[in-house]
């Protein structure tokens, strides 16, 4: 019995260190990011103020850029979507909207608001891509074209994107996102500024929900109604303005959203596009790039700008919100495993050697460890395995200093953009930042130490995230008979 005891006691002691470890390096970490992030911003928005985006509009040497939005069920946001790609302040774009066999009204609703009808095309698939039935076009707006396809995956219907497209650079844009105007001139500057060859631009994303919309842009700004949609808010304030920027920055990306993103053309086609090993497909096409260039001795940046910007509905319930970070942490240990060959590789630079373990360490591992942690700790503390310090360090590690990075990452948005204008608006995302780590963490690291199960038993399981559509609803609700038949057809 001593000899269980003492193995147990030892035991208690080695997590309390661990979770110690864990605290102390995620937050070292991204306090780091956070520091290096205001730097980065301070002078962009300088520049930017100084020489703007005239030069980049009008320089005949901005490439041409396609946008692919793959879309499977989504009528109701997808024209408000096509609208604002339609719209961006670009000199030359194209639109290609995948429809990966929608079973509701999202091509009858493309149909109508656009005035589609079927036509010949001859597809030639240097990717490989589950069945095209038909496309569909209108000679009025020539620079959008709509493809209607077997029901083959996200990464099956962006992949039928890239094998039409035609440009240099493609943008990934999700079907219930809206692009802001100068989005994609924002996202080309550091592409063709950089002295690198730069293959991947990214952008922020941020939350719709509570905003006003019309023609497929945001019209007024405002908060969600909702706590948990608040909550989101800050979440992405911080995952975007202090994480990505500073991973950007040190040359560590791995993490590029889907949502929005530009990417070389000639790259992806190399690496083989889109893959649907994983249910994360952005982050596994950057590793997968990332090993493609080290392999190949190519000398590629990837950037992360913070103001080419979409907005993104988040979920507006516990269940919407349940599969999205189910499927996120699902994606983000299945990208892991399949890449662990690039661990503490020097080969692979800063994202070998630091990038990769930390989102292994933090955001993959630390899952299970933090999770842990709220129940072995206390009991630590109550059998005297722990010292009242600490217990004091650990709750000031794990909550309050968490609630130091969001207000950082607030007062961030608040010195630079200033996007809600309302000083009322800034004291709410304020007073949520400072909750956030008490209640809606430990909500969010449940629905991740069952994403990690779903891993660990082997599931590959795609959860949809329905969305309302209300912050952009279309107009395109009422369709005749005659508008709405694009049942007939075939692809060339």
């Amino acid at each position: 019995m001593d000899m269980w005891g003492s193995f147990f006691e030892h035991a208690l002691i080695f997590f309390n260190l661990l979770i110690l470890s864990y605290f102390v390096v995620g937050n070292g970490v991204y306090t780091a990011l956070m520091v290096m992030s205001l730097r980065a911003i301070w002078i962009h928005s300088r520049r930017l103020a100084y020489q703007g985006l005239t030069e980049l509009r009008g320089s005949s040497l901005t490439p041409p850029v396609t946008i692919i939005v793959p879309a499977w069920n989504e009528e109701r946001i997808i024209v408000e979507t096509v609208r604002s790609a339609l719209g961006v302040d670009y000199p030359c774009i194209s639109v290609i909207v995948v429809d990966d066999g929608s079973t509701d009204s999202t091509l009858k609703r493309l149909a109508a608001a656009f005035k589609l009808a079927p036509m010949d095309q001859v597809y030639h698939p240097a990717l490989p891509t589950s069945a095209v039935r038909c496309f569909y076009s209108n000679p009025h707006v020539p620079n959008l074209l709509v493809v209607h396809k077997q029901r083959g995956g996200k990464p099956d219907a962006l992949n039928t994107g890239i094998n039409l497209c035609r440009t240099p650079y493609f943008c990934c844009l999700d079907a219930d996102c809206i692009l802001e105007r100068d989005s994609l001139l924002r996202l080309m500057d550091p592409i063709l500024r950089s002295p690198r060859e730069t293959i991947v631009s990214g952008g922020i994303v941020r939350i719709i929900n509570g905003c006003t919309g019309r023609n497929g842009q945001i019209v007024k700004l405002g908060l969600p109604a909702t706590s948990l949609e608040r909550f989101q808010v800050v979440e992405y304030l911080r995952s975007f303005l202090t994480g990505r920027n500073g991973w950007s920055l040190l040359g560590g990306t791995v993490i590029v959203s889907g949502a929005l993103a530009l990417f070389q053309h000639k790259a992806v086609m190399e690496v083989g596009g889109f893959s649907a090993d994983t249910v994360t497909e952005d982050m596994d096409l950057i590793i997968t790039l990332r090993h493609w260039a080290a392999k190949n001795k190519r000398d590629i940046e990837m950037s992360f700008t913070s103001d080419p910007v979409c907005w993104t509905e988040c979920p507006a319930s516990l269940t919407m919100l349940s599969r999205q970070r189910r499927r996120w942490q699902l994606g983000l240990c299945q990208t892991l495993q399949k890449h662990r060959k690039m661990l503490f590789r020097r080969r692979y630079g800063m994202v070998g050697l630091f990038s990769l373990p930390f989102h292994f360490y933090v955001e993959g591992l630390g899952t299970i460890v933090e999770f842990l942690g709220y129940l072995l700790v206390p009991l630590s503390f109550f059998a005297g395995l722990m010292f009242p310090a600490l217990l004091i360090l650990l709750i000031l590690l794990g909550l309050a200093y968490g609630g130091f990075l969001s207000v950082g990452a607030v007062l961030l948005e608040e010195m630079t953009y200033r996007r809600y204008p309302r000083p009322r608006d800034l004291l709410v995302l304020l007073a949520y930042a400072m909750l956030e780590n008490v209640g809606y963490r430990q909500l969010i690291l449940f629905f991740r130490v069952q994403g990690t199960m779903k891993f660990l038993v082997g599931s590959h399981r795609w959860e949809k995230v329905m969305h309302k559509g209300e912050s952009l609803a279309s107009d395109a609700t009422h369709l005749t008979p005659a508008s709405a038949d694009v049942s007939t057809g075939k692809a060339g």
